[in-house]
């Protein structure tokens, strides 16, 4: 029988999900941190690790490269939007809980900005739930994608705003930035490939069983 493969991103994601597997007698027996390898072995030889980039995790789950995976809620609504079925989403594991917030440059007068019928421009990678959160409020944005050093483009005058994760918030107020505005809160889920789950159901059963249970505890 060919191994299970779970997708998990490098950092707290990945970090959060070790006593979950550990919850069914599992243990990672090396680290993203310190090995260069991205397929990772398991005490189970029967599952192995998969470290990909955390947007990356719905589309190998989505593809049949990995039959589950671990993603943030920030980055499934994201990959929703332009990618239907193929996913399914069992369990919020309650892991790696941050959100996703609007944060503006110290002294920027946001409420005067976002009143109905103005005009923002708003830096971010989450397009699409950017673009919904202003659509309710009735403000018109123009959307800068940016991948990385989000904080920069308030200070750099690429943009009026950001929405990016908040988390602590320590980075923000060390470049001189707020948060102003939530848009939603975020934690992690077990996501599952439909073909999988169909084909190899008595293999994936425990699994997600555990990860239910250890969500709950």
């Amino acid at each position: 029988m060919d191994k299970l493969t779970l997708a998990l991103s490098k950092g707290r994601i990945f970090d959060d999900t070790l006593p979950l597997l550990a919850a069914v007698g599992i243990e990672v027996t090396e680290s993203p941190s310190k090995s260069r390898k991205l397929i990772l072995p398991t005490s189970d030889p029967n599952l192995q690790i998969l470290i990909v980039r955390a947007s990356d995790v719905p589309t190998y789950v989505q593809y049949g490269a990995a039959d589950f995976g671990v993603a943030g809620l920030d980055i499934l609504y994201e990959y929703s939007q332009d990618h239907a079925g193929g996913l399914y989403q069992p369990i919020d594991l309650n892991i790696a809980k941050c959100r996703l917030a609007v944060a503006v440059r110290q002294g920027f007068d946001y409420e005067k900005a976002v009143r109905q019928g103005s005009r923002l421009r708003v830096a971010t990678k989450y397009v699409n739930i950017t673009r919904e959160h202003f659509a309710k409020k009735g403000v018109h944005v123009d959307i800068i994608k940016l991948y990385g050093s989000m904080e920069l483009a308030p200070l750099t005058g690429l943009a009026d705003a950001i929405v990016d994760v908040v988390s602590t918030g320590g980075t923000l107020r060390a470049n001189n930035l707020i948060d102003v505005e939530d848009v939603m809160p975020v934690s992690s889920r077990l996501i599952v490939n439909q073909a999988a789950l169909k084909a190899r159901g008595k293999s994936l059963q425990p699994f997600l069983d555990a990860f239910e249970k250890a969500a709950l505890e």
